[in-house]
This record gives C-alpha cells, structure tokens and sequence, in this order.
C-alpha cells in the first residue's frame, strides 16, 4: 500500500500558502486542523478489540539524499553473533524510501514520523538549494510528522516558515523555471518554541493522527538548548522551553480531548553503551543501558505519553525507560542520514482509546516490539529518488564538480573518533592563515568547533576516475553552514578559560574539544574533571606560555565568537573583524597549498597532548 503515488494518498496540504506567507505569525495562525486526518491503506471490517499500528521512525537526515560518505559516516556498526563489530555501509534516500515503503507492506496502520534535524547542514545537493530537495524527497517518501530539530533553525524562523509553506527563496528566488517549490506536506511541530513577541508556538505542537477511529497524537519538542547550538540571527525573536513541562502541559491538552495514545518527537537523545544499532539497550549488566539528557527527560514525561521518537545524538538505540509511574515505555533512535529506521508496534486498544504499554521485549512475543533496521544499499533503489538526486545533481553540477584541491588520502573530520582531528586542524591552519594578515584581522591563532565538521574528505571518488580530487561540492559537505568568520581580542585568560570550559560547566559530560591551529599547544588530562582536565601551565602559543595579561587576536566562526556550544568565555571577545566565510577560506587553503603533482597529506595531531 505505501508505494501508492501521493495523489492517490488522503489530503497532506499542510498550507496553501501564498509565496509572501513565510513569516512567523503566518505559521502559527495557518497550519490546518486536518491535516493530520491520514493513513496508510484501506478497511471497513468490524474492528477488533485492539489493532496493531506500525510506527516507522528515523532521525537526523540533514539532508544526506545520497548515501553519505566516509569509514564512519556511510556505515553502520553491527555486532556479529561472534561478538565482533562489524562495518556495513547504509543510507540514501532511494534506499530509505524503499526500506519504508516494503516495511509498510502489510500494515494497514503506519505511521512514518521523525525527530527533527531533517535539514541543515547538509551536503551540497540539498543545502545548496537551501534544502528544497530534502522537503520534496520526504513528502514522496509520505513523512507524515516531524519535530524541529536544532538545526531546523539554521537559517532562522522566517526560512523554516518557507519550507513548511512552500514559495520560492526571497533572494535566489525559483531554482526551476516555471516550478514553485510547494513546502512540506507534512506538519512540522515545535511545542516548546514560542515567538517572543506573542508567546505563542511558532508551529503547531501537536498533530492527531486519525484512521478509522483510532486516534494517535503526535507532539514534537526540540531540545531546551537550542540558542546555545545556533546562531543568534537563527534564533533571534525566538524562546526555547523546557522539553518536559512542555510535553506534559500539551499531553493533557490532548487528553481533555480524548486522545489517549500519544507519541513524543523529541530532538534530544542519549548515548547507548554500545556503537552497535543491534545492542540490547534493556541489558542489565554493569554499564549496560544508556545514559545522557533523554534519560532524564524520559523519567519526567508524564504517563500520558506511551512513546518517545528521539534524536540529535545521531545514536541508535531501542530501549526501555519507565515512566514516572513505573510502567515500560519504549524510547527509541536511528543513528543519523538515515542509515536506520526504527518499525514499532504500538498496539491500540479500541475500548480505553489508549495503547497497550509493553517493554521493548515483551515476554512471551517471538519478536520485539520495537527495532532498528538497516537501510542498506543492496535492496532496489526507488525510481522516483533516483530521478529526483538526478535532476537536483544536474542543477548543482557546474558548482559541485568544481576542483578545489587535492589530497593523498582520507583527512577524517566527523568520523574520527579523537579529540583531536585531522580534519580539524586542517580546517583551523586555513582559517589562521587566510585571516593572519594584519588587513584581515591579524589573527595569532584560530579555534574550530568539532560539531562544525560535518564530513570527512575522502580520497575515492564516486566515479572512481578522479581520486584525490577535492571538489567544491566536497568541501561544501565538510563546512555547510557557510559561517562569517570573526577575529576578536581575547585575554590570555580569557582565551584559557575557553580550553577549560571544553571540559567543564556544559560541557563536562560530553567534551566539546576546539580544534586549533598550528602553533598552540598544550595537555588535557582526561584522568582528573572539570577545569582541571586542561593543564594549565603547558598551554603555549608558539612555543611561549599564554600570557593572561596579554591580548590576543583570535579568529573563529560566528558560532563561537557568539558564545555558542558553552564557550562564553569566546563571547566576550572585542574589536571584532568580520572577514570571509569559513568554506571560502577552506578552499582557498586547499588551492593554496595542493596541486594534482603535490597533494595535501592529512596533517599530523600533535597539538593537544591527551592523558586518558
């Protein structure tokens, strides 16, 4: 039933919105009240007692239409029944469509909903087209909700209104001629995202799920911290709640009106204890289970809630975290570029309205009743995606396919591992070189975020004739935010106090270690906690201790130079420079110092001295 084409599906129109409809206020008053009124497949039977309704869920697209590249972004781990990990490449949007579409098979209740992040720094082929291509690949491939994830506001709240309500982009106007892009025919939610000005959400935070009488509402929160991980200009006239009080507040709006069963879609996650998308989460040996925020949040969504769709961890997981009253309630997440989906069962009973709470394991069944599956590349690819990446490919290709350097072997940014990257430091050499002249700043070192790196540069090339080669389109995969730089005045104890809140304050459980250019130096004790993790007296510019008295001239992306991933210290930075964008630099860097005679090697990582 799921390969139906879309015309034949109920009414999806989230808006028939005029082009100059893109503004918050707009969003708010317009999404409808019905359109949420939908499923997958027919029947007119007397019903049963309880009915078994498919939940398919995945998370964290951003944008990766063709199957993602690199050891550790293209592949999925899997545990072998010998115990040993196993490497299996996965995603792609034709595979993805094709994963869903024969899980449907057979269910006349499904439901395909995700956990925010479907856009955003994304490879060139959506974000070159301001994600576009990414909205129109998830209506064919029927998403029927999503929450908001962090960087859903990547271009601010006016943007996101554009890809709900369609028209074409106000300044680069229509890619295809004689083609308006339509917007989503999904809802997009974000309960916990009010407009300061009105206080009321800027998208609807909640949807109802309707077939047959059976009535399952949807509610999507992003997570609470979403200004520390944007830019201001993303989240400006913007206010982030908290995911709890939010969920609660609207699940029993949406039980005073007699909606029972309710599915949270949440943009917050956690970190299972294993890599493997096929570890048993509900394992109970020592160290077994998962931690980080989703635990927590889990534990105080009321027990209205009988699921929670989770993400922003890019982690996979299945697991069993009891709700406040004690009974199982199954949370879920499925990786990152849709690598996985997750299918869920979530029986509805048709006398109390609500679902039939089990655990993941439910004693007795021969299968569980939730898990993540594997989009792997070697099923059938879907026809209409493969048209769809050709056309967009065919636009992006006189940009994407243009050399920028060219390298020995893979330089490893999102896929490794160390806290130190390759990548990284690569990225911070060209980001001090292109902004050390005095006329462009004067820089004296430059800090990169990791979560800015959002790739890896690979050697082979798809084609396989033209290895080595970086191409635009590659580098735009590594540094999509197109981020201004800036170089501002930092104290020496300013500019420690920021290698020391990498480890400490928000950041002491899950280290966020700034990549830094050449000529910085220093130890970081991963023995001891907090602050004290960055031994202080080894950090050396140059060779020559960090002066706290003196004032130096630091070059970094507008993220950071805004405070942003809990470094305030690099926010309070003065005589600040605006110089080029972080990807212009990069690729000047790379035609500066690379040739096809003489390639880049990946640079060494010897600039931070890790004790574990």
């Amino acid at each position: 039933m799921s390969a139906t084409p879309q015309k034949n599906r109920a009414p999806r129109r989230v808006l028939a919105a005029a082009a100059g409809l893109a503004t918050v206020g707009a969003l708010v008053a317009a999404m409808p009240a019905g359109a949420q009124d939908r499923g997958h497949g027919h029947g007119h039977h007397k019903p049963a007692r309880t009915v078994d309704v498919q939940l398919l869920s995945f998370n964290d697209l951003h944008g990766n239409l063709e199957p993602p590249a690199g050891s550790g972004a293209g592949t999925v781990t899997e545990t072998q029944a010998d115990g040993t990990p196993k490497p299996i490449p996965a995603g792609g949007v034709e595979y993805l469509a094709s994963s869903l579409r024969t899980a449907r098979k057979g269910h006349p209740y499904s439901i395909t909903a995700a956990g925010g992040d479907m856009v955003g720094a994304s490879p060139l082929l959506s974000g070159l087209f301001h994600d576009e291509p990414t909205i129109e690949a998830l209506n064919k491939i029927d998403l029927d909700v999503t929450t908001v994830g962090n960087h859903e506001f990547d271009e601010g709240a006016t943007e996101l209104a554009r890809l709900q309500n369609g028209g074409c982009h106000p300044v680069e106007g229509c890619y295809e001629k004689g083609k308006k892009f339509q917007g989503a025919d999904f809802p997009y939610l974000a309960a916990n995202v009010t407009s300061e000005k009105t206080g009321k959400p800027i998208l609807k935070p909640y949807t109802v799920w309707k077939k047959n009488g059976v009535r399952i509402g949807f509610i999507g929160v992003t997570l609470e911290g979403t200004p520390n991980i944007v830019t201001a200009n993303g989240v400006k006239g913007l206010k982030f709640h908290d995911e709890i009080e939010t969920i609660n507040k609207y699940a029993e709006e949406l039980d005073s009106q007699g909606v029972k069963s309710i599915v949270a879609l949440i943009h917050e996650g956690g970190a299972p204890a294993s890599a493997s998308y096929n570890y048993d989460c509900d394992s109970s040996g020592a160290g077994d289970g998962i931690s980080g925020p989703i635990t927590d949040i889990a534990k105080g969504i009321t027990p209205k809630v009988d699921a929670l769709v989770t993400g922003h961890t890019h982690q996979a997981y299945v697991c069993t975290i009891p709700d406040p009253a004690g009974n199982p309630r199954m949370v879920t997440s499925a990786s990152s570029f849709g690598k996985l989906y997750t299918d869920t069962t979530l029986t509805y009973d048709r006398r109390t309205k609500d679902i039939v709470r089990t655990s993941v394991k439910s004693a007795g069944a021969s299968n569980p009743k939730s898990a993540n599956h594997i989009v792997s590349r070697d099923q059938r690819r879907a026809r209409d995606m493969t048209k769809l990446i050709a056309r967009w490919n065919a636009l992006a290709a006189p940009i994407a396919n243009k050399p920028q350097g060219y390298i020995t072997a893979d330089i490893d940014g999102r896929s490794s591992k160390a806290l130190e990257k390759p990548l990284g430091n690569l990225i911070a050499d060209a980001q001090l070189e292109g902004l050390a002249p005095a006329d462009k700043g004067g820089a004296v070192v430059a800090l990169m975020n990791p979560g800015g790196i959002r790739g890896d540069l690979v050697y082979a090339s798809a084609d396989g004739k033209s290895d080595g080669v970086v191409t635009y389109g590659e580098a735009f995969t590594v540094q999509p935010f197109t981020n201004m730089m800036n170089v501002v005045d930092l104290t020496g104890a300013q500019l420690i106090t920021a290698l020391q809140q990498q480890v400490s304050g928000s950041n002491e459980a899950g280290p966020k270690i700034l990549q830094v250019s050449k000529g910085l130096t220093y130890t970081l004790d991963m023995t001891k906690t907090g602050a004290a993790r960055v031994v202080t007296d080894t950090i050396k510019l140059d060779g020559a201790a960090i002066d706290p008295a003196k004032t130096y001239r630091v070059a970094m992306n507008e993220f950071l130079a805004g405070g942003g991933d809990g470094f305030a210290a690099l926010g309070q930075g003065t005589n600040k420079l605006v110089g080029a964008s972080d990807l212009d630099l990069f690729n000047a860097y790379l035609a500066a110092h690379s040739t096809a005679a003489a390639p880049l090697a990946p640079p060494a990582t010897d600039r931070i001295t890790v004790i574990q």
